[in-house]
C-alpha cells in the first residue's frame, strides 16, 4: 500500500477534528417522544432555512440572508435548473450549495440519488465533499431524525455511497466526466463550486474550452429523459469579463433572452406543451449594495463599518472584483479614478448632440459602435451606446428603435458616420432600415481627415483627467455602457483590445466642440431646434 503524504495526513487529522466538533454541537432532547419528534421534523422540513439552522448549528451562526433564501427557493422548486450563482466572496455559498440544500433535497425531499460535486481542484473537491460525509456520520440531530445513512466509501477517494443507495462524487474541473453513473442511475445534482481562477484568463482558447466543459461535459452527465431531475448550480464571484463565471452568464442571458422572445412571440391560442423546460437563473448578490453608505446584503453578518474598512485596506480594483462582481481593468491611458457615472440632463438641455458610429469593415468579426453625446458648458455627457460585435444591420435597427423610443425627431441631433471608404454601404445600411419604416434618419459620412486612431483617441486623455466626462448611470450595468467603459480602461499603445466604442466616443466629441464654438450668439446649436439662452 502507497504511503500517504503528510499533507494527506494533515487532512484527515483535521477531518477527524471538524467530526468531533460536529457531533458536540449536534446535541438532541432524549426525552422527547416520538410524536413530538415526527411533529418538529414536519415543521423543520417546510421551511429550509428554518430546517438549515436547526441541523447545522456550526454554520448557522449568524442568520441567513435574503438571497440564501432565495437561492434554496430557485433550487427546491426547480427540478430542472441551470442556475449561476454570482456571488461575492465569503457570501455562505458554498456551505448551502454543496452540503445544506443537497443534504434536504436527499434527506427532506427524498429528491436526491446521485450528487456530482465539482471543485477547481482534484482535492478542493473532495474537501468539499467531507462536509457531506462528516454530517451524515456524525450529525446527531439528523441521525437521531433521518437515521444513520452512511454505508461506504470516503471523501478521501472522491466518493461514499449511503445505505439507501444515493451516492456522492467528486471530480476536479475538467476531469473526464462523460459516462458518470451509478447502476442505472446518473447525476441528479451537480454543484460547480469556485473553479473560475485568474490563471488562464489571456487565453482565449483555454477559457472558451472551460466554458465548452460545463455546456457539454459536465450537463451531458443528466439523464436524457423528460422526467429527469436536473439540478445545476454554479457558484463564483464575477471578477473579470474573461473568466469562466462571465463566459457562463453571458451564455445565460442568450438562452433567457431567446426565451422571453418566443414566448412574446408565441400566440395565446398555441396548446401549451406538456413538458417542463429548465429554467436559466442567474442570482446576484454583491458584498454591500453601494460603495457610499457601504450598506451590506447580509447584515446580519457584517456591518456598513466592516465593509467600508475592508474597501479602505484594498485596492479599489480588488475590492469591486472580489466583492462587487464588478469587473475593473487596470487603466494605463484612462485611469479608472476618471470614470464617472451620473444622471443625465434632458435632451433638450443640451448645447449640442452628436450620434456618432464606428461601424467597421468586418461584418460581424469587430465592434460595431454608436454613440449619442451631448455638450452642456465643458461638460461630455455619454447618453446612449450601442457597442457590440453585431451586423451593421443590427446597429441601424438599435438607432431606429432608440429614435422611436425617445421621440429623437425633436432634437437637432447630427449623424454621423466615421471613414472615408465604402460609406455608401455604410449609409445604405440605415437608409434601408429607414425605408421598411416609411422615414429615414439623416445619417452622414465623416469625411474629414483624421490623425491616427491611437493618437486621436489619447488625445482625450486630458479630458477624462479634469472630469469632464460622464456616463448615464442609468446604464452603470447595461452590456454595451460596460463594454465601453472596459474598453476606455483597456486603451494602451501597442494593444490588440478593441476601442471602437472610444474611437467613436472622440468622434462625437469632436463634433461636438465644434458646433458648440460655434455658438457664440447666445444660441445653442443642440436640444430643440427653437430653443434659445
Amino acid at each position: 500500500m502507497v504511503v500517504k503524504s503528510a499533507k494527506y495526513q494533515k487532512l484527515i487529522a483535521d477531518y477527524d477534528k471538524h467530526c468531533l466538533r460536529i457531533a458536540k454541537a449536534t446535541s438532541v432532547n432524549i426525552h422527547e417522544t416520538e410524536a413530538e419528534k415526527q411533529k418538529r421534523i414536519k415543521w423543520l422540513e417546510e421551511d429550509y432555512v428554518r430546517w438549515f439552522e436547526y441541523y447545522f448549528p456550526n454554520f448557522a451562526k449568524k442568520k441567513c440572508a435574503w438571497f440564501h433564501v432565495k437561492l434554496a427557493k430557485y433550487i427546491i422548486e426547480n427540478k430542472r435548473i441551470r442556475l449561476l450563482a454570482e456571488m461575492f466572496r465569503s457570501a455562505g455559498k458554498s456551505v448551502h450549495i454543496c452540503m445544506g440544500i443537497p443534504l434536504f433535497l436527499y434527506l427532506a425531499k427524498k429528491e436526491l440519488k446521485f450528487m456530482l460535486l465539482i471543485g477547481k481542484t482534484e482535492k478542493k473537491a473532495m474537501l468539499l465533499l467531507s462536509g457531506l460525509q462528516s454530517q451524515l456520520q456524525y450529525n446527531n440531530r439528523l441521525k437521531n431524525d433521518y437515521g444513520d445513512r452512511y454505508q461506504q466509501g470516503s471523501w478521501a477517494e472522491g466518493d461514499f455511497t449511503t445505505n439507501d443507495g444515493a451516492k456522492f462524487l467528486s471530480l476536479g474541473f475538467g476531469q473526464d466526466c462523460r459516462g458518470v453513473r451509478e447502476n442505472a442511475d446518473r447525476p441528479d445534482y451537480i454543484a460547480c463550486d469556485d473553479v473560475d481562477g485568474k490563471k488562464h484568463l489571456n487565453n482565449d482558447r483555454i477559457m472558451s474550452e472551460s466554458l465548452e466543459y460545463i455546456t457539454e461535459d459536465v450537463w451531458g452527465c443528466f439523464d436524457a429523459d423528460d422526467d429527469s431531475i436536473e439540478r445545476f448550480v454554479y457558484a463564483n464571484n464575477n471578477f473579470h469579463k474573461d473568466c469562466i463565471t462571465n463566459r457562463l452568464k453571458g451564455f445565460y442571458n442568450v438562452v433567457i433572452n431567446k426565451r422571453k422572445a418566443r414566448l412574446k412571440e408565441r400566440k395565446t391560442s398555441r396548446p401549451r406543451d406538456s413538458f417542463k423546460s429548465t429554467e436559466f437563473k442567474i442570482l446576484k448578490v454583491n458584498a454591500v449594495k453601494n460603495i457610499v453608505d457601504f450598506t451590506p446584503e447580509w447584515p446580519e453578518k457584517t456591518s456598513a463599518a466592516y465593509w467600508r474598512e475592508k474597501f479602505e485596506e484594498m485596492s479599489f480594483r480588488s475590492f469591486m472584483r472580489e466583492y462587487m462582481n464588478t469587473h475593473v481593468s487596470e487603466g494605463k491611458i484612462f485611469k479608472h479614478e476618471y470614470i464617472q457615472f451620473k444622471k443625465m440632463r434632458p435632451l433638450g438641455e443640451y448645447d449640442a448632440l452628436v450620434m456618432y458610429g464606428d461601424l467597421s469593415y468586418k461584418d460581424k468579426g469587430d465592434f460595431k459602435s454608436l454613440v449619442l453625446v451631448g455638450k452642456i458648458g465643458h461638460e461630455f455627457h455619454i447618453i446612449y451606446v450601442f457597442l457590440r460585435q453585431k451586423s451593421r444591420a443590427k446597429a441601424a435597427k438599435w438607432l431606429y428603435d432608440l429614435y422611436e423610443e425617445h421621440n429623437l425627431e425633436k432634437y437637432n441631433i447630427k449623424y454621423k458616420i466615421e471613414g472615408l471608404f465604402a460609406q455608401d454601404e455604410f449609409v445604405n445600411d440605415f437608409d434601408d432600415e429607414g425605408d421598411r419604416r416609411g422615414y429615414r434618419i439623416p445619417v452622414r459620412a465623416d469625411k474629414r481627415g483624421k490623425e491616427g486612431k491611437y493618437d486621436r483617441i489619447e488625445s482625450m486623455d486630458g479630458d477624462f483627467e479634469r472630469l469632464w466626462f460622464f456616463f448615464n448611470i442609468d446604464f452603470e450595468t447595461d452590456p454595451d455602457m460596460v463594454e465601453l467603459v472596459d474598453q476606455f480602461l483597456e486603451f494602451e499603445k501597442g494593444s490588440t483590445k478593441n476601442d471602437d466604442g472610444p474611437d467613436s466616443v472622440h468622434g462625437a466629441k469632436s463634433l461636438l466642440t465644434r458646433r458648440t464654438k460655434k455658438s457664440t450668439s447666445g444660441y445653442a446649436s443642440g436640444g430643440h431646434t427653437d430653443r434659445r439662452y
